[in-house]
């Protein structure tokens, strides 16, 4: 069995629609707990339990940073006991959280105990977003095959945005009808609801394999996690501070910024979600994050409200292909053994930088107002792509060789014995030079014939030392 063949396996069995969409119906579920709190929590310390701004943002970002610090945990957790467990773990947890939320309603006329139950919930559902989006990442690959990583990170990432964006319409209306306690059922119930849908999804075997440490993972992941970090950056603005730049410019419905944002994320997600596949991580980065600031520079410029949406859109389209495209990045130079460990640091990445650009952003507005926000947001958005460029180069290096240059052992251009130990030469020019010996020993052919013979390994040691992109064309018209 060839080694594409054995990769693509998985997906032989099983069409690719069908081995991730029950895993994006879980992760909808999964996600809709922490979208169903996103309007309400906030009214309800403000309004409800008489605290400022600052306690609103502390209980907000706690489920922020929980999940930033768990995400190694998590994806090593996937690693060991499969990202079924993990996703199972991390529902469970999502329910404890939603019992917190109800636990602190008796103490609303003790806010400070109150605020510090809903606190510790919003921690604990942290946690349990970690487990959730890397099991399921995990789940995900090992059920579709490492061919469709792009694809299977473009579409899980679908189902936890769509179910941000349902959930928090949901969530107001509910909390408007029946009060917080039934965001807390509803938060405690629906974990179980996905712990149903996920029962009966077949989880590929965990092979008992050598893990690499976490510092080896980073090795390999810092890189692309650096380039969606600076990608994310326009996002944070768009979700922040676009309904407030909508507000201060007189435009009104600043809702429409964010939902054409997550309509074109989506839209993207699912119709170009294979590029990255296809054409290679590195490059489809370099290309999407220019587009991104293009959409942050139309938001900065924009005489009228549809042109500001349009780079809303872009913005999303942005985020929809180098998300998942560095996300291809980072998987492939991870172990397969790490898989889910790698994506839990490639994520880390990315939420560190939604959380440190929004204060940077917000201080930045205090001082010269909204607008050059999105014009920061958008300069920060380019520099991924000198990070796309640099995969892209190391992609060149490991590349394999053309077939021509991929002879097998013993052939006319690779030789069948050891090279004895020389001085250092450039790669393919010890190789070149014992077939050039090869050559001179052969007798009986014809003088093309061994002209021709021996313009390869010249051509090799050109083509290797010098990558030079003719040396492919000559050699086929020999």
């Amino acid at each position: 069995m060839s080694p594409t063949t054995a990769l693509s396996s998985p997906v032989a069995a099983r069409s690719f629609a069908s081995a991730v969409l029950p895993v994006m119906a879980v992760v909808l579920l999964g996600f809709a707990v922490i979208g169903l709190a996103l309007p309400v929590l906030p009214r309800h310390v403000h309004d409800g339990l008489g605290f400022g701004p600052f306690t609103v943002g502390l209980v907000t970002g706690a489920q922020f940073a929980t999940s930033l610090t768990s995400r190694f945990w998590s994806g090593d957790f996937a690693d060991r006991r499969g990202g079924k467990r993990a996703i199972v773990l991390g529902l469970a947890a999502a329910a404890v959280g939603g019992g917190l939320y109800l636990l602190s309603l008796p103490f609303v006329e003790r806010p400070v105990l109150s605020v510090s139950i809903l606190l510790a919930g919003r921690a604990v559902i942290g946690g349990a977003e970690s487990l959730i989006i890397t099991g399921a990442m995990s789940l995900g690959l090992s059920r579709a095959g490492p061919l469709q990583t792009g694809q299977v990170i473009a579409w899980v990432g679908t189902a936890m945005f769509a179910a941000l964006a349902l959930g928090s319409p949901l969530g107001a209306a509910i909390d408007d009808a029946f009060g917080l306690r039934a965001i807390a059922l509803a938060t405690v119930a629906l974990p179980f609801v996905a712990m149903i849908a996920l029962a009966p999804l077949e989880a590929p075997p965990v092979r008992g394999r050598g893990r690499s440490s976490i510092a080896h993972v980073l090795g390999g992941v810092w890189l692309p996690g650096l380039g969606a970090a600076l990608g994310s950056v326009g996002f944070g603005s768009i979700l922040t501070f676009s309904v407030l730049l909508f507000a201060d410019r007189g435009w009104g419905l600043g809702w429409l910024a964010v939902t054409s944002f997550a309509a074109a994320l989506i839209a993207a997600r699912l119709l170009l979600g294979q590029l990255a596949d296809r054409f290679g991580g590195a490059r489809i980065a370099g290309i999407a994050a220019p587009v991104g600031a293009a959409g942050q520079a139309l938001v900065w410029l924009a005489p009228a409200a549809w042109i500001a949406l349009a780079g809303c859109a872009l913005t999303g389209i942005c985020w929809a292909l180098v998300y998942p495209a560095f996300g291809v990045e980072a998987v492939r130079r991870s172990p397969p053994e790490n898989r889910g460990l790698a994506m839990g640091a490639y994520s880390a990445f990315p939420d560190l930088a939604l959380g440190l650009s929004g204060p940077a952003l917000g201080l930045l507005a205090s001082g010269v107002g909204l607008d050059p926000i999105f014009l920061a947001s958008g300069a920060l958005m380019l520099y991924a792509v000198p990070a796309a460029i640099v995969l892209q180069r190391g992609n060149a290096v490991s590349r394999p060789l053309p077939g021509w240059l991929n002879a097998p052992r013993g052939s006319l251009l690779v030789p069948s014995r050891p090279l004895p130990a020389r001085s250092p030469m450039r790669p393919g020019r010890a190789e070149a030079l014992v077939a050039d010996e090869r050559i001179a020993e052969r007798p009986g052919e014809s003088k093309v014939r061994r002209g021709r013979a021996l313009a390869r390994p010249i051509v090799n040691r050109w083509a290797l030392g010098l990558r030079c992109p003719c040396a492919g064309a000559f050699m086929r018209a020999c």
